[in-house]
């Protein structure tokens, strides 16, 4: 049975930083697009970050430069650096594996539970 479960969630002030984890019990975890998503309260989810088999990585306009996503396939984890964290960033961030070579939520294959962040102003 596939389990991705997120940790590293928390209360912070604006202007700080978290780290996310996320541990995946997925067969072949090194081939799987790896994502991030998050959703806020009356919105819709959307995409964060996300990593390619191959370590490419891509990122939200909105997030470019103050988060990084990275991945340890020796561990079968991906995290989500977040810093400089704005009020805005609040949400429950989703992890997301993905067969293919996409980071659509519509095609993703397997979901974590979510994990939430708060951030303060």
């Amino acid at each position: 049975q596939v389990q991705l479960v997120e940790s590293g969630g928390g209360l912070v002030q604006a202007g700080g930083s978290l780290r996310l984890s996320c541990a995946a019990s997925i067969r072949d975890f090194s081939v799987y697009s790896m994502a991030w998503f998050r959703q806020a309260p009356g919105k819709e989810r959307g995409f964060v970050a996300g990593i390619t088999r191959n370590g490419g990585t891509y990122y939200a306009v909105s997030v470019k430069g103050r988060f990084t996503i990275s991945r340890d396939n020796g561990k079968n984890t991906v995290f989500l650096q977040m810093n400089s964290l704005k009020p805005e960033d609040t949400a429950v961030y989703y992890c997301a594996a993905n067969a293919g070579l996409t980071f659509a939520a519509s095609t993703t294959d397997y979901w974590g539970q979510g994990t939430q962040v708060t951030v303060s102003s």
